[in-house]
């Protein structure tokens, strides 16, 4: 048994950077975990725990559903927090609304369900978690921070490869290491 996902990597630079770093650094007193930046990624599907004897079967899915639907580029803008300004559960770097890639998450979404793996049904909102707040006690910090950027152009993103991750928890924190990768 694995706990896997499907997703773009995300290899930040430039704008982006900064952006993380600034965040970080308005909000080190806070008690939030940050994710990696060697860990960031756009994710496309979460399939949880899985049967190593379907993990083939899915990557035989992505293969043929990858292969040749075609490169694309997109642009992570602006940031900001899921639930709440007032009751915040996650910090997070948007993404430009593309055809592209929503016509790739619904190939992914549509094979998966033709290989008999349930997923959870909601709207697919292409995102990037930089940060998982734990507790927070000045908001106003947050909302600051978050502000400053909600429309701000920070990244453009080759998309030339899904990949399957599998994620290992550690007390030190997640460890994703691809299982497979599947060329657009």
């Amino acid at each position: 048994m694995k706990r896997i996902f499907i997703a773009l990597k995300v290899e930040p630079d430039g704008k982006f950077l900064k952006m993380i770093s600034s965040l970080q650094s308005r909000l080190q007193g806070e008690s939030i975990k940050w994710v990696d930046t060697d860990n960031i990624h756009i994710t496309l599907a979460f399939l949880g725990d899985t049967e190593d004897d379907r993990i083939s079967g899915i990557s035989k899915m992505l293969n043929s559903r990858c292969e040749g639907s075609g490169k694309f580029e997109i642009l992570i803008k602006g940031s900001g927090v899921f639930k709440s300004l007032k009751d915040p559960r996650v910090i997070w770097a948007g993404i430009e609304p593309s055809d592209k890639l929503n016509h790739l998450n619904g190939l992914i979404i549509n094979g998966l369900k033709d290989t008999g793996i349930r997923i959870e049904e909601r709207p697919f909102k292409p995102h990037i978690t930089l940060g998982r707040i734990k507790y927070l006690s000045h908001g106003d910090a947050l909302k600051e921070a978050v502000e400053e950027f909600r429309g701000t152009e920070l990244q453009k993103v080759p998309v030339n490869e899904v990949i399957l991750y599998e994620s290992i928890l550690l007390a030190s924190g997640p460890v994703y290491k691809p299982i497979g990768k599947f060329i657009l």
